[in-house]
């Protein structure tokens, strides 16, 4: 039902981009919301079985059939067992779907979004976007590429330079930067002036052209804004670590991202056992009360996800605990219940 709701709310809201786009309901179906649907399970397939706890659960307390079973000889311990066991396959099959099965169909949604609903991606598609990118090159080594043209693959102007026992040895300065398709894995500058710093002085060359074999590729500097939501769990690995060298900007979103895919699939079964031990014991409210205090739970936890994730992209909190936060604090929460519940 809740998937229900987003898909109607998702769809109001991009019927003009849908129109404009020129795309019928089934190539709408069939190149978006295949791969978008499985996206919203996965982010919110935890609350889905958060809630499902609490109203079974509660069902079976307010019909008194858990006291029975307490009162038969069989342990709170043991009542639990089947909410743990059903909460680790669960929490298994959220794993292996976030670092497999979900970036692959995240793609289709993704370069469907970014042509033809996103207004600030759909521009990087086009000729004129420009942007700049800075990397590092090695371990002495850094450039900068500005008003880059991902359609094009060539910029306005490169620089980069070498440092050597931190002072600068090496000054390149170029008026054109471009991928050269005649020249295999090279990049061809234009107007190159090549400075070379010495302690006894400095030599300047200049080039009309020159070819430069560096570590990146047209795809490795190309802007994607969902790049993190297509990679598996080991292309996200790889990729981290390559941006890591380069010294990239942005690297803690992906490093959230990484260990976010394991701390939502561990939610699972934190939230499995503490929807049963609050559904377990009846209450004069009935099972309304219940729901009503699992959805606020899942309201709370959404929002300590979601402020933890800020933080970490601004760099103000380790990625892995703003990625563990809400578990952290949430299993607290859960071992205070198991201790307080009626056994």
């Amino acid at each position: 039902m809740m998937l229900l709701i987003v898909l109607v709310i998702d769809y109001s809201e991009k019927t003009d981009d849908f129109v404009k786009a020129n795309k019928s309901f089934a190539e709408v179906v069939s190149q978006y919301y295949i791969g978008f649907v499985p996206h919203i399970v996965s982010l919110l397939f935890h609350l889905f079985v958060f809630i499902a706890v609490i109203f079974f659960t509660s069902k079976m307390a307010d019909k008194t059939e858990i006291i029975p079973i307490l009162a038969s000889g069989v342990s709170y311990n043991r009542l639990l067992r089947p909410f743990a066991v059903g909460g680790t396959l669960l929490a298994l099959l959220l794993w292996w779907a976030n670092g497999s099965f979900i970036p692959r169909s995240n793609k289709k949604q993704t370069d469907f979004k970014a042509k033809y609903v996103d207004p600030n991606l759909r521009a990087s598609n086009q000729a004129t976007n420009y942007y700049s990118k800075y990397i590092k090159i090695d371990s002495n080594s850094y450039a900068c590429i500005k008003n880059y043209d991902t359609g094009a693959k060539a910029a306005s102007q490169f620089f980069y330079f070498s440092v050597k026992n931190n002072t600068v040895v090496k000054n390149v300065r170029a008026q054109g930067f471009r991928w050269d398709t005649a020249v295999k894995n090279t990049w061809r500058l234009e107007n190159v002036v090549e400075r070379i710093i010495t302690p006894t002085g400095e030599k300047d060359t200049f080039f009309a052209v020159q070819n430069k074999a560096f570590n990146f590729k047209p795809d490795d500097i190309k802007y994607d804004e969902y790049v993190k939501d297509k990679l598996t769990n080991s292309e996200l690995k790889r990729f981290i670590t390559l941006e890591k060298k380069r010294a990239s900007s942005g690297v803690e979103k992906l490093q959230v991202e990484l260990y976010r895919r394991d701390a939502t699939a561990f939610a699972v079964l934190v939230l499995t056992m503490m929807g049963a031990l609050i559904a377990s014991r009846k209450s004069r409210g009935g099972i309304g009360l219940q729901l009503a205090l699992g959805i606020v739970l899942a309201i709370v936890y959404v929002l300590l996800d979601k402020f933890s994730t800020v933080f970490a992209d601004d760099g103000a909190i380790n990625p892995l605990l703003a990625a563990w936060l809400p578990n952290i604090l949430f299993v607290i929460v859960t071992l205070i219940l198991y201790k307080k519940a009626q056994k």
